[in-house]
């Protein structure tokens, strides 16, 4: 299903609207509309994120024009790009936030293919193992409202280990996209005191930290 450019207003929580219209006024037109939104709550609501955006990229000018927000709103729209290396470039500005409206972006990056991405979400979430940060408690508090998303996540994740990656990590534990999932995992847990079902391969992990 495809959206239309305005329907990307909706991929952020309603007070963000009019900074996530500045941002979509200045972005070219698309060669193609967004395509297969999906469903996920950040906080108590319910927001409409785009699988892929097909928009050239902005001049480094009128990207530095943009407030911070509008900034980290381009960057969180363009880490949904067609192209792995666009989308690797913009999650690099955004991977430290822990914006719950930032959030999802990420998550959802962890259920792709892209092994390079994949080791930069790990190193920038380098607090995720810490129960004291913020961004423990932003990506616990997410993994927690959005089960079925999550279990999806690792689905996918599992899939592209078993179908591209598996000679390179025979554990999945130490392949990246196993490891973020132990440590999203843990947050979640730590979040909500409960254990969860787990849907990826029993047997060692690399270590989550305390």
């Amino acid at each position: 299903m495809a959206i239309t450019d305005g329907g990307l207003v909706a991929a952020f929580p309603h007070q963000l609207a009019d900074d996530v219209r500045v941002v979509l006024a200045v972005m070219p037109e698309a060669r193609l509309s967004p395509a297969s939104p999906f469903s996920v709550y950040v906080g108590d609501e319910a927001v409409a994120l785009p699988y892929r955006i097909y928009q050239d990229e902005l001049p480094v000018d009128v990207v530095c024009s943009l407030t911070a927000v509008q900034q980290a709103i381009l960057h969180c729209l363009y880490s949904r790009h067609c192209d792995g290396l666009v989308r690797q470039r913009h999650l690099e500005h955004i991977a430290t936030s822990d914006e719950p409206w930032v959030v999802p972006f990420v998550v959802q990056l962890v259920g792709e293919y892209v092994v390079e991405i994949l080791e930069s979400i790990r190193h920038h979430l380098s607090d995720l193992t810490s129960k004291r940060s913020t961004q423990r408690l932003a990506y616990g508090d997410f993994i927690a409202r959005n089960p079925g998303f999550f279990a999806r996540t690792e689905h996918r994740v599992v899939s592209y280990w078993a179908c591209y990656h598996r000679e390179r990590f025979p554990d999945f534990g130490i392949y990246p996209g196993g490891h973020l999932l132990e440590m999203l995992r843990a947050a979640a847990i730590d979040r909500t005191g409960r254990p969860r079902p787990r849907h990826t391969p029993a047997g060692p992990t690399a270590e989550t930290g305390p």
